[in-house]
This record gives C-alpha cells, structure tokens and sequence, in this order.
C-alpha cells in the first residue's frame, strides 16, 4: 500500500490537527510488512525505524488518551460547603456591623433594645426555624402515608 500524503484513510477531513502531524510521517513509502530477511543475510536491515513523533509543547499527547475525570467525593463537598458558609459568614458580620443602630425591640410585652442587624438576625433565624419545622412535619406525614400504602 502506498502512502498519498494529501488522502489518508482514516479521516475523510483533515483537521488542523492532523495537518500538524503529517510532518512527522515519513517521506518514502511505508513497507506493507516486515523485512525480508534471506536465510544468509546476516548483515543490518535496510529499513530503519521511524522515531514517534515527538509533541511539541502546547499539543496535549494523544497517545495517553483523554485526561479520566475525576469523581466528587464527600470530603471535595463537605469542603465546598465549608468555604460556602464562611463567605455567608463574612456576608452577615459585614450586614451586622454595618446595622449597629440601636433597635427597641417589643414582644409578648417584652421590650429590648438590640443592634438592628442582631435584631433582624435573629428575626431571619426564628423564620428559618419555623420553616425546618413545617418541612420535617409534612416529611413525617408523607413517610406514614407511604408506610400504610405498603400494608
């Protein structure tokens, strides 16, 4: 089989790619096979083999294939959710320190005066609570109608 440099036939389109790579491929034909070697000839082989081509710096190697992609483990996400709530940190004492109007604060007959941003801190924090508690009482009633929907 002959080599046609401008017709290869793996790739009916060239990229450029593999326009960078036919430099590297020989100028004379390729043998179909293996030297022939008589029964005296005991001197060198007259085909010599061609090096790999050599990468140049800024093409990825193709030969060690596509980079494996890595998988999230739990520690990747506990530190994800880590950095994630210092910068929520940061976000409130910065609001907090920016907030230190005193606020007088009246409930139940009570009355305090807070920090504006303590107070509506702690205001965010009760609404948060109330919210957890009505999420975990319907979570309850769904898992004791899906228990009796399996008797």
């Amino acid at each position: 089989m002959a080599y046609h440099p401008a017709r290869t036939d793996n790739h009916a389109v060239t990229t450029p790619r593999d326009d960078d790579r036919t430099e590297a491929l020989p100028a004379s034909p390729v043998p179909d096979g293996p030297p022939a070697v008589g029964p005296r000839d005991t001197g060198p082989s007259t085909v010599e083999p061609t090096p790999p081509p050599i990468a140049s710096p800024g093409t990825p190697d193709l030969a060690a294939g596509p980079p494996a992609k890595l998988k999230p483990t739990r520690i990747s996400g506990t530190w994800v959710a880590v950095l994630a709530s210092i910068v929520v940190l940061i976000v409130l004492l910065v609001f907090i320190l920016q907030n230190l109007t005193g606020a007088t604060i009246n409930f139940l007959g009570l009355a305090g005066t807070l920090p504006l941003g303590v107070a509506l801190l702690f205001a965010a924090i009760a609404g948060a609570i109330v919210v957890a508690l009505v999420g975990a009482a319907r979570i309850m009633q769904l898992r004791r109608q899906a228990k009796r929907g399996l008797r």
